[in-house]
């Protein structure tokens, strides 16, 4: 495979009166960083992180102009480490990219090879970004719980945030190994899809916070996936049943949250930490190869949107405006 003078990308650049533009431009390859591993980009995914890059957050991006995107999937255009051969197809999500390397919602990358990873046996690229960064999120988290001892037969397993990314995946997931899933949202026009993918019980958000005066709740949920921390995860955590576990992944509502100790020393809960961006490379080829295997959803395609890399500027800024369902999937081959 020939390596591309030019390509296309999506540039965030930061105006003389600190407001940030959005656009798709072509790029020379000569502005990318010269890491050892080059990548045409065939496929990528929208997370809420590469919303945050594009609108100009510097705790996620501090350089601009900037290409955001934490995923991509492709094929290996040259190697200087040797790692991988020309026309290998790779996957790439976590560690620097996007957020200050250049990302996904670029045609080319350059990496430093420890990045990627082989494509698994029984995964095209255009599945593996259907899951992305937040269906891989989802996986982990699920896995989490699994490690903890979680089994189908403990109980009902609340998910927050579940029209997100994370959180349909996770609902899918769940339902998929045989656990029953009670979905909350604060979008409750989007029940009827919940349902669709999984989640046997659909609830408004709030209804978690109706203890919040409590020191604890009633025993409601043998599990949780918590993608919204804040008072979210505080009033999850007092109605988990005793011995369950809640996998907490995400801020959407809050990158804080305040709790007694009742819950962990009262009904021994276990609250377990998923991250997703700087776990070993070994941990990540692992999960790939359960999202390849006993994770492999049936119905990839009901759970994602298709895009064109064109359209990724109105959709980033519909993660801003809390308009966006499921995953997105971005096509960049066009």
């Amino acid at each position: 495979m020939s390596e591309l003078n030019t390509f296309k990308a999506v540039l965030v650049e930061e105006t003389a009166d600190e407001q940030f533009t959005v656009n798709v431009t072509n790029r020379s390859v000569s502005d990318l960083p010269n890491n050892d591993l080059t990548v045409n980009v065939h496929y990528s995914s929208l997370n809420y992180k590469d919303a945050l890059s594009a609108s100009g957050n510097k705790r996620v991006s501090s350089h601009f102009p900037h290409t955001p995107g934490i995923d991509a999937a492709g094929v290996v255009v040259s190697d200087k480490s040797g790692t991988f051969s020309a026309g290998d197809e790779v996957l790439v999500f976590g560690y620097d990219l996007g957020m200050n390397t250049p990302g996904g919602l670029g045609q080319m990358i350059s990496i430093p090879a420890n990045w990627a990873v082989k494509r698994p046996d029984n995964l095209s690229l255009k599945e593996a970004m259907i899951y992305g960064t937040g269906g891989l999120t989802a996986a982990l988290c699920v896995q989490k719980l699994e490690k903890m001892g979680a089994r189908p037969e403990d109980g009902p397993v609340a998910v927050t945030g579940s029209t997100g990314g994370v959180g349909s995946i996770s609902i899918a997931l769940l339902k998929q190994l045989g656990y029953r899933v009670v979905a909350f949202s604060g979008k409750p026009e989007q029940a009827e899809h919940l349902k669709s993918i999984g989640a046997d019980e659909v609830l408004h958000r709030d209804v978690l916070n109706e203890t919040a005066e409590l020191p604890m709740g009633k025993e409601r949920w043998a599990h949780g996936i918590d993608t919204l921390g804040g008072d979210y995860l505080t009033n999850l955590l007092k109605q988990i049943k005793s011995g369950g576990g809640v996998a907490a992944c995400g801020l959407a509502s809050s990158d804080s949250f305040s709790s007694t100790v009742f819950p962990f020393i009262i009904r021994g809960v276990s609250l377990l930490g998923v991250d997703s961006v700087y776990i070993p490379l070994s941990d990540k080829q692992h999960i790939w190869q359960r999202v390849a295997s006993d994770m492999k959803l049936a119905n990839l395609q009901d759970l994602c949107e298709e895009i064109t890399l064109e359209q990724t500027p109105e959709y980033l800024r519909r993660f801003m405006q809390s308009k966006v369902v499921g995953r997105y999937l971005v096509n960049l081959k066009s």
